[in-house]
């Protein structure tokens, strides 16, 4: 007679629960994204300060505070959300500063850091996320999770641009924390009689003619763990980035192709509007709170950028281009695993087990969104590779399968020519990213902090006098380059600053023949430096050389007076030297920029000229 085995379980070990290891995990990666946002010191795209510091500043600040206003929040394309949460960090930073009774520029570093530190969170929130959505995929404790991890830390991409406060970074974490929190194994685990293989043509045989009270019952009394969760960081997602909807519009057509479950996608439906209505109200408050009227920015953003058609105004691009540069931009040394990863996950195939069948489902709606996401994107006129920066969580969660395959075992696989293969993809990751963050385009930075630098010995001057500092001489900087070449308050910092710079309004409420050969003011002075400076600068003779200088100032001309410093790039000091040969401008500093780039005004070194006696 057989006995009933009895024995005793082993007791679990005392070492630390899972989530202890997962805080431990998480603060790593905040840390290294502090330490990131610290050597990110070089300009990619104005939006990184006009969309997010500049309304930020002006929130916290006030009107007063010099902070630069954009046409997109005049026209409100945008929502005050995003922003918002930089002017809670700077108001954070400036208590404690005041607090502190910190010196003006302790202050200012401070206020610099504060934007980088929150950002650098959502950085790390989205590395976390990313790994767990690989968890979920691929089970826990599976090498291909920990590849979704390896990947998402070196990924040079993530370094150049996640850390920076574009509000592309933002609906990337966004879109992470809803992939991350969405119930992929209750909604595509399939019922006993509705398992089935896998088909692309799944897709197209799903309606709503079965869906009877029961199912109305099933939606209400059965709300899976995670959902809302999901369906909100998606509506944030939406509501910041419209064109983010693309991509969930692909997710949910592939769950619901994939299971034609139709409780269940009617129960993902009605989630869905409950939390769609809700972020609306919650985030159309906000936006009333700051342009003191109600509006509704998504809607604004798609009439003016596809019905107007205002985003051409910023450049076209080619069909292919995603293809040929911003996917590979984005996804680097880990473009081959993740193009192999797309490939394999669109492929039909019969599972067996549910975990499998599970896991192939997923992959095939991580797939299958990202693939048709970027099919419309390519559709669109302006591109720019930030656009499809939502989609690198799927992407690299699709590559860390065949990567973690390659590797094996991982991270160190046995082959000599496989581990020099990782040892060349770490080289190159890592001299991208730091040639990218410290090098490419790092003059337009310079050359801000060295003019906040050069108001400070005023600070100075009118603390010791016992003045308030607003009461001490300005700096006074004009800026001939393309507009928005460099940020703006967020690194003058010192209200004293008085700057201007070329501007660049699109066309807006015009016709097509007005916009063919519409100029904008930057455009203009390209044109004809000359004839712009002298239609817009006083009489050069205020700058001669045998001019004093306290005698320059005319009031009610109507005109620039110039500046105490002229900032421009290299490629127009020629023509500057002809036109201002006989002044009292001379180069005082001169700022590496760039190795090489695609706008011809751009080229060369960032140059300062200084009026002296």
């Amino acid at each position: 007679m057989a006995t009933k085995n009895t024995t005793t379980p082993k007791p679990t070990s005392p070492s630390q629960p899972p989530w202890a290891s997962h805080l431990a995990i998480f603060l790593g990666l905040l840390i290294f994204r502090i330490v990131n946002a610290h050597f990110v010191q070089t300009f990619f795209q104005p939006d990184e300060y006009f969309q997010a510091l500049e309304p930020a500043w002006q929130m916290a600040f006030g009107p007063e505070s010099g902070a630069w206003i954009t046409w997109e929040w005049r026209e409100r394309l945008r929502t005050s959300v995003h922003p918002m949460l930089f002017a809670a960090a700077y108001r954070a930073a400036d208590h404690i500063c005041r607090f502190l009774q910190v010196s003006p520029y302790v202050r200012a570093n401070a206020l610099g850091a504060a934007p980088r530190i929150l950002q650098a969170f959502f950085a790390a929130s989205m590395d976390y996320m990313t790994w767990q959505v690989g968890a979920k995929v691929y089970g826990r404790g599976h090498a291909a999770s920990y590849a979704t991890l390896f990947l998402t830390i070196t990924s040079p991409w993530q370094w150049f641009c996640s850390v920076r406060t574009f509000s592309n970074s933002l609906e990337a974490t966004l879109t992470a924390a809803s992939l991350y929190y969405f119930p992929w194994t209750w909604f595509l685990q399939p019922d006993k009689e509705d398992k089935k293989p896998l088909s692309l043509a799944g897709l197209a045989t799903f309606t709503f003619d079965n869906i009877d009270l029961h199912t109305i019952r099933y939606m209400v009394s059965v709300v899976p763990a995670g959902l809302y969760p999901a369906l909100a960081a998606a509506a944030m997602a939406f509501y910041i980035r419209p064109t983010n909807v693309i991509i969930w519009v692909a997710i949910s057509a592939g769950l619901v192709g994939c299971n034609r479950n139709y409780r269940k996608a009617g129960m993902l439906v009605s989630a869905a509007a409950i939390v769609g209505v809700s972020v609306v109200v919650v985030f159309a408050c906000a936006d009333y709170f700051y342009y003191g009227d109600w509006t509704f920015p998504p809607f604004r953003f798609l009439y003016l950028n596809l019905i107007q058609s205002l985003a051409v105004f910023y450049g076209r691009n080619r069909i292919d281009y995603y293809f040929t540069e911003g996917l590979p931009l984005l996804l680097t040394t880990a473009l081959p695993f993740a193009g192999l990863g797309v490939w394999q996950s669109l492929r039909s195939e019969y599972i067996a087990t549910t975990k499998e069948y599970v896991e192939r489902q997923t992959r095939f709606v991580f797939a299958l969104a990202a693939t048709v996401t970027v099919l419309t994107f390519s559709a669109i006129a302006h591109k720019e590779m930030r656009f499809v920066y939502p989609l690198l969580p799927m992407l690299l969660v699709l590559a860390a399968g065949p990567l973690a395959a390659f590797l094996h075992p991982f991270p160190i696989p046995r082959s000599k020519l496989r581990q020099l293969v990782l040892t060349l993809m770490l080289t190159s990751n890592i001299y991208i990213a730091g040639y990218v963050s410290t090098t490419h385009q790092r003059g337009v930075i310079d050359v801000m902090h060295f003019l906040r630098h050069r108001q400070e010995p005023w600070l100075d001057a009118a603390a010791e006098d016992g003045l308030a500092p607003v009461m001490s001489p300005n700096v006074i900087v004009g800026f001939l380059m393309p507009c928005h070449s460099t940020p703006w308050r967020s690194h003058f910092f010192y209200p004293e600053i008085e700057a201007w710079a070329l501007t660049c309004e699109p066309p807006i409420n015009m016709n097509a023949e007005e916009r063919e050969s519409y100029l904008d003011e930057a455009d203009v002075f390209y044109d004809d430096p000359t004839l712009w400076l002298e239609s817009n600068m006083v009489d050069m003779r205020w700058v001669s050389a045998d001019q004093d200088a306290d005698e320059q100032r005319l009031e009610g001309s109507g005109l620039r007076e110039w500046p105490q410093y002229l900032v421009f790039f290299e490629q127009l000091e020629p023509s500057l030297k002809a036109i201002l040969a006989n002044t009292r401008y001379k180069e005082c500093r001169r700022f590496f920029n760039t190795h090489w780039i695609d706008d011809w005004r751009r080229k060369g070194d960032v140059v300062v000229w200084c009026q002296r006696r």
